[in-house]
């Protein structure tokens, strides 16, 4: 007996998206040969933003490929897997991608704030997808494993030391200047 469908694979990912509100590329991560040339790239971009940037859903079918979208401000996120797809993992990535962001952000996630911080929205993506190979969905897991947490604020005690101590070395140094 022949299986209904195609086989299941662990490749479910076939690009990662984010424009901005003009259709520009901000980030691009395609997964496999779907569309091998940049200029196939580019064009498969303007056709998404054409038909996703007025629309208010989050799940389109184009040119064969399962589409699960969201915008942000001024930037549009895009998780293209193949048309049999789960769409419910490709939303849950976008979720991910999206929380991670605004977490490594600390705001919304904007297009200056993302340019801005571009190393580490690479990190997030790469920490999230694989080859095409979806890692992670918790948002939480993916800012353990880069260690994004915002960091503690010094106690007071050690502020005034390192004033103390700082001070008191430019005196030393202004002092020795003085006796030559």
């Amino acid at each position: 007996m022949e299986p209904a469908g195609p086989e299941p694979s662990l490749y479910t990912v076939k690009a990662l998206l984010i424009l901005d509100s003009l259709g520009q590329r901000l980030l691009a991560k395609y997964y496999d040969g779907t569309f091998p040339t940049a200029k196939e790239q580019a064009a498969f971009e303007r056709s998404i933003f054409s038909k996703t940037h007025r629309e208010g859903g989050e799940i389109a079918c184009l040119e064969g490929l399962t589409v699960v979208y969201r915008s942000s401000v001024d930037l549009f996120f895009y998780v293209v897997g193949g048309c049999q797809e789960n769409e419910l993992m490709l939303s849950a990535v976008l979720a991910c991608l999206l929380d991670t962001l605004g977490h490594l952000l600390r705001k919304e996630v904007e297009k200056r704030w993302l340019l801005d911080n571009m190393e580490g929205t690479f990190l997030v993506v790469d920490e999230i997808v694989d080859r095409g190979v979806i890692l992670e969905s918790d948002p939480q897991q993916v800012i353990q494993r880069l260690s994004l947490r915002a960091p503690e604020p010094a106690a007071y005690g050690f502020v005034l030391f390192d004033y103390l101590t700082g001070s008191s070395e430019r005196r030393d140094v202004g002092d020795a200047g003085g006796r030559e």
